[in-house]
């Protein structure tokens, strides 16, 4: 008898381990066998995909679970099955998981990296996407469109996933809600780390946008939280919510270039989210408001600079009968319960306003309806530093009221509003990047419709008894720890890493420079023995590099390479800095130049301490390539037949070359055309917009043979100085022709016999909807 029970014991003891191990896993090691064990799935199968490269695969994960037995598809490893080379990913069917794959170097064939439907009639539902990780998968140009995850059908997450470095053209995750199978569609985006998304250029560069202009009326309730948005610098907008019913909560925006905005759609809940700035940044920015019935309550915003659309608050004018795609007025809107520590002037009404444009365009185009209906309540303000304008009206700000809402403005005048009362008060560091006020402000909460549904703080505490405003009802909670990054994305992947020591490796022959290129590591220096270097092909720069001398007058680079090619080729992830060398051409090539195809990311440029004659280009930047920054600073400049062109970006789409054109402490001679070229067309408002920085330079005879008569070529970029210059002799109408109505300036230059600097308050501009 004792054997026996003995036994059913042990058999009992097997059946309950056979319970936990899945009798229906399946390893495959090949593209092929994983088609095989897709085509063979039933609810409550795992699939493995074996640890190593896969490349060139398109998945077709179709398959029925449910609920209680969802269908998987797996790495071995979480973080050791990399996908690469042209590879998608699409569901559908029903509780289909993915989990722990690893997307890099390579892109999609198709519209999307990760897509919730197969086709049209293949859709997925109750589909999740979890621990994996999307990097630097970029189509190679950057006007073809992608999205790195495009979600269709119902129900469907994305979870615990690093996403990082698209540059290239569409949003990185888009909800698309066409058809009656994909709105109502109640989809999560949450836990996840979307790391650095770099500018790119132009507009649609957005990190999420839910729904589109045409679709902006369908109800989504898709929910985007507990995310950390680090350096989401795409564009304006790095969430843009375009349809009805979205909820916002619990995010961080981490020195994000950008604002979370309601572009389209109506009745967005924004609930207790983190906005952190850096303090000088002017372009990270907070909320922007469009449309009607969004509540803004219990955000914290740190240290926002960002102004007009990227204030802390923006709330805009909108378009009287609005087009579908434009900006439709303000109504019903209540921000509460929020905090702005430190923030440049952080409520803004009426952005946007147009006016005087009306000469230039469409009345379709001016934004002249003032928000209306607007509540202001239960807000604090501090400011370290007192700020005249807290409040910037754009236009009246006869629509809004302003209730129980109090700041510290340390004793500096504004403009009186009822409904803001200037109260002392301290303020406490919890941690880096969160302060509150050290002690209960003795305003008693305005209770307007519905407030009492603002139950619980940023912190979760009640706002039952003892309540307060601002965004904490309590002064007494712990560090939320809201920049620990292994609270977001994959358990097994880590954005920390110890920068690498950079190595010197001294060349002496003109053979072994491009060898000695080839062989360094990111963020090595090329030091060059005194000399002069014979170069008759590219030196290829795709990487990370210095290369520099010791005395610019003792190391001279003699360009004799086939016409029309550059002595420097930068490829993506190329970013030279040269320092204190002498370039020398025979004025058929060009110094420096971007590939003409196939510039898949950014590149960037550094020119310090050289001097550079007779090319054809100093600088040629082709269509579709971008540097985040190109630099020229104590340089000279001499007998070439063009100087710095950036101008291939024609399509009047609001794309542009670079984000930051900087030339500081230089000296142009006889450069006959395009001395400076820096071009972005049409009325986009998505971007920065271009930055030119011209100072403390000497331009001496050039542009004879500028075909338009304009010395520094600016059309389109939004924010110019040209300060404290000598033109002298320079045989042109203008030195340049900037644009009044936005941020162009001009001041101290010295100008004779080169024409004039114009400024044209309006400039017309192709429309770009």
């Amino acid at each position: 008898m004792t054997r026996l029970v003995t036994l059913f014991c042990f058999l009992f003891i097997i059946g309950a381990c056979g319970e936990k191990t899945n009798l229906n896993t399946k390893t495959v090691g090949t593209p092929e066998e994983l088609e095989e064990a897709i085509k063979n799935v039933q609810a409550g199968d795992n699939i493995v995909m074996a640890n190593g490269i896969w490349k060139d695969v398109q998945i077709k994960f179709i398959g029925e679970g449910t609920e209680d037995k969802p269908i998987t598809i797996k790495a071995e490893t979480p973080g050791k099955v990399f996908i690469e080379g042209l590879s998608d990913l699409k569901f559908g069917g029903k509780y289909l998981v993915v989990d722990g794959l690893h997307f890099r170097n390579g892109h999609s064939p198709s519209e999307a990296v990760l897509e919730f439907r197969v086709d049209e009639n293949t859709i997925g539902n109750h589909c999740t996407v979890t621990n994996c990780v999307i990097e630097d998968f970029n189509k190679m140009h950057r006007d073809d469109t992608d999205l790195w995850v495009q979600f269709w059908g119902r129900h469907n997450t994305l979870s615990n996933s690093y996403i990082a470095g698209k540059t290239n053209r569409g949003p990185t995750i888009r909800v698309d809600l066409e058809g009656n199978e994909s709105i109502n569609n109640y989809h999560k985006i949450i836990n996840n780390h979307f790391g650095p998304r770099p500018p790119k250029g132009g507009a649609s560069g957005e990190t999420i946008q839910i729904g589109n202009s045409f679709s902006s009326m369908s109800p989504s309730y898709t929910t985007v939280a507990n995310n950390l948005f680090e350096e989401c610098n795409g564009e304006v907008e790095i969430i843009s919510s375009k349809t009805n019913f979205n909820e916002f909560r619990n995010n961080v925006f981490y020195k994000s270039e950008g604002s979370l905005v309601t572009r389209h759609g109506n009745y967005c809940t924004i609930d207790g989210n983190y906005f952190i700035g850096d303090g000088k940044n002017e372009n990270i920015g907070g909320i922007r408001i469009i449309n009607t019935g969004h509540w803004v309550t219990n955000n914290y915003f740190y240290n926002i600079k960002g102004k007009n659309f990227r204030s802390a608050l923006a709330v805009m004018n909108g378009i009287p009968k609005s087009p579908q795609n434009r900006y439709n007025q303000v109504t019903d809107v209540v921000v509460a319960y929020n905090t702005y520590i430190n923030c440049d002037s952080p409520w803004q009404f009426g952005v946007g306003q147009n006016l005087s444009q009306e000469d230039v365009l469409p009345s379709s185009e001016i934004r002249s309806a003032r928000p209306i209906r607007t509540i202001i309540a239960n807000n604090v303000i501090y400011n370290e530093k007192g700020d005249t304008s807290p409040i910037v009206e754009h236009d009246k700000a006869d629509g809004v009221t302003f209730k129980s809402n109090a700041i510290n403005n340390q004793g500096v005048n504004f403009k009186a509003y009822d409904g803001l009362e200037a109260v002392s008060f301290e303020v406490k560091e919890i941690t880096e990047n969160i302060a509150i006020p050290s002690s209960k402000i003795a305003i008693e909460p305005y209770h307007g419709f519905e407030f009492e549904k603002i139950s619980k703080d940023l912190v979760d505490n009640s706002r039952a008894k003892n309540n307060s405003i601002g965004a904490f009802a309590s002064t007494d909670f712990k560090d939320p720890k809201i920049l620990d990054r292994s609270k977001y994305g994959p358990s097994w992947y880590s954005i920390e890493t110890e920068a690498p020591v950079p190595t010197t490796v001294a060349v002496a022959k003109t053979e072994n420079l491009q060898s000695k290129i080839n062989e360094a590591d990111n963020g090595d220096i090329i030091l060059l023995a005194e000399g002069n270097y014979e170069i008759d092909k590219s030196l290829i720069i795709n990487k990370k590099l210095t290369i520099q001398s010791l005395d610019k007058s003792k190391v001279v680079l003699n360009y004799s390479g086939a016409e029309n090619s550059p002595l420097f080729q930068l490829q993506p992830k190329g970013f030279l800095n040269l320092k204190n060398v002498t370039l020398k051409g025979n004025n058929y090539q060009y110094a420096f130049a971007s590939l003409k195809e196939n510039m898949f990311t950014h590149f960037g440029l550094t020119v310090a301490d050289c001097d550079i004659s007779d090319f054809n280009y100093v600088l040629k930047v082709y269509k579709e390539s971008f540097a985040e920054r190109i630099t020229f600073e104590n340089t000279s400049i001499s007998n070439c037949e063009n100087g710095l062109e950036l101008s291939e970006e024609t399509n009047d789409l609001g794309d542009y070359n670079t984000e930051y054109l900087t030339i500081n402490n230089c000296r142009f001679n006889n450069v006959k055309s395009n001395v400076i070229d820096y071009y972005r067309g049409g009325y986009d408002e998505s971007t920065i917009g271009g930055n030119l920085l011209v100072t403390n330079s000497t331009f001496t005879n050039c542009g004879a043979q500028e075909k338009n008569g304009i010395l520094i070529n600016s059309h389109g970029i939004v924010n110019i100085d040209i300060s404290k210059n000598t033109f002298k002799n320079n045989p042109v109408k203008l030195v340049a022709l900037l644009w009044g109505a936005k941020n162009n300036t001009h001041s101290d230059n010295e100008i004779s016999n080169s024409g004039e600097i114009r400024v044209e308050e309006n400039l017309e501009m192709k429309l770009l909807y």
